[in-house]
């Protein structure tokens, strides 16, 4: 299945495997677990008297932080190891994304040096910025999630006001640091695998992907711009939006959590959260997942759609917010002094431009985008298509694939017609065109 394929990278370990360049990954992964571990404060170096000493740590599994535990705790005469579970866990397999995405950056900024056809240029240039991706938001959080010396950075500072709680809470629950930590790094190798699956003939993956060098990059205007910055404004932000109910469990348990409160977890964050994520990373199977599911018993998911997006921007009686719904017109008005009895909700901890900042790149965006998306997917997702390239022929099978730049109305036939397709793959001809049923 395709879809598996691209979740587990397929793309990127092959092109690092073909490379014969896992000497990269494991130095660059290497090179970040120093770095977590120095930045983290759990390796500390300095001259200490007498052998080695390895203790194993064990919580009582109930208290808090029960997630560090078991740990190990290494004192040598060159300094001090100490590694907490979850955290070491956490830091382990970042450390893998980190090394892939890195190696496979490095070897597309090598190839860029040599000559190249100046209409794949530009599509080049994408993938080295791409790849760098996951290095770069690895070293955002770097060590968060393993020490409270890292509390005044800026990584931690961005997922506690994106999630609506206080530095101080995500250090003191640093699992969900850990957390976001993994996915916004997966999420950033999804990006590369994308790339790659559909520029990866050009860098030696032929037979592989879905581009080949007779491929052309969208050209570069007003819309391309638009569409590039919303892609990445509704990934970045439905992750930080899919991620901060994990931030609100230690104020709000699961277990003790009512309707409302679920309500809100369920559909008003993971729904939207999600949406926004995979529009942003595949726009063109989630414009005809929209437009297939408007007829008949699929009418669910626009409606579903449509119900989180109002829910979160409009108005909400005291009855509904008291039960654990959240808006942001409640938040506002509860912002501005009025009372809980009219529906005014409190933004929590959070204050200032950094409120005013998560309501309008998580709130607004992600509510407003899937109103629109709901109501009218083809004029929404207009500008994200724009960025889509125009391959010359297609691997079968790939979501990746655009037919010449299909245009919505040719979509939205496609939808009519209800051809069995999966909603995140398309079924294409040796010749390349879509094959329907």
């Amino acid at each position: 299945m395709d879809l598996a394929r691209i979740l587990t990278l397929q793309e990127v370990r092959g092109f690092v495997r073909q490379a014969r360049c896992r000497v990269g990954v494991a130095f660059f992964g290497l090179v970040y677990l120093l770095g977590a571990l120095l930045g983290g404060g759990m390796l500390t170096l300095f001259a200490l008297r007498g052998g080695y000493t390895v203790e194993i740590l064990l919580g009582s599994g109930t208290g808090p932080g029960w997630w560090n535990y078991p740990g190990l705790l290494v004192i040598a005469p060159w300094g001090v190891v100490i590694l907490p579970f979850l955290s070491t866990l956490v830091m382990v397999v970042v450390a893998v994304g980190v090394g892939l995405g890195m190696t496979v950056a490095v070897v597309l900024a090598y190839r860029l040096l040599r000559p190249n056809p100046d209409d794949i240029a530009r599509s080049k240039a994408v993938g080295v910025a791409t790849g760098l991706t996951p290095a770069m938001i690895g070293l955002v959080t770097l060590g968060a999630c393993c020490s409270t010396t890292t509390a005044a950075t800026a990584g931690v500072g961005l997922v506690a006001a994106a999630s609506g709680t206080t530095v101080t809470s995500l250090i003191l629950n640093n699992w969900v640091l850990g957390l976001f930590q993994l996915a916004v790094v997966w999420v950033a190798l999804l990006a590369q695998e994308m790339l790659l699956t559909i520029y990866g003939g050009l860098y030696g993956r032929a037979g592989r992907t879905v581009a080949s060098e007779s491929a052309s990059a969208p050209a570069i205007g007003g819309r391309y711009i638009v569409g590039i910055a919303l892609r990445v404004a509704l990934i970045v932000a439905g992750l930080l939006w899919a991620l901060a109910i994990f931030a609100q469990w230690p104020s709000s348990p699961p277990t003790a959590a009512g309707p409302g409160l679920w309500f809100q977890w369920i559909v008003q964050h993971e729904l939207l959260g999600l949406l926004a994520i995979l529009a942003g990373l595949f726009p063109q199977p989630i414009v005809r997942l929209l437009l297939r599911t408007r007829t008949g018993l699929g009418r669910v998911v626009p409606a579903s759609v449509l119900v989180a997006g109002l829910t979160l921007l409009v108005w909400l009686p005291s009855t509904l917010t008291r039960a654990g719904l959240d808006s942001l017109t409640d938040q506002i008005l509860g912002s501005v002094g009025v009372g809980a009895f009219w529906g005014g909700l409190s933004p929590g901890p959070i204050s200032g431009m950094a409120l005013v900042a998560r309501w309008i790149l998580e709130y607004a965006l992600i509510g407003g985008f899937a109103i629109a998306a709901a109501l009218a997917p083809e004029a929404t997702m207009a500008p994200l298509l724009a960025t889509l390239p125009a391959p010359a022929r297609s691997r079968a099978g790939s979501p990746f694939f655009v037919a010449e730049q299909p245009t919505l109305s040719e979509v939205a036939g496609e939808g009519a017609r209800g051809a069995a397709e999966e909603p995140f793959g398309s079924s294409a001809t040796p010749a390349g065109g879509v094959r329907s049923g």
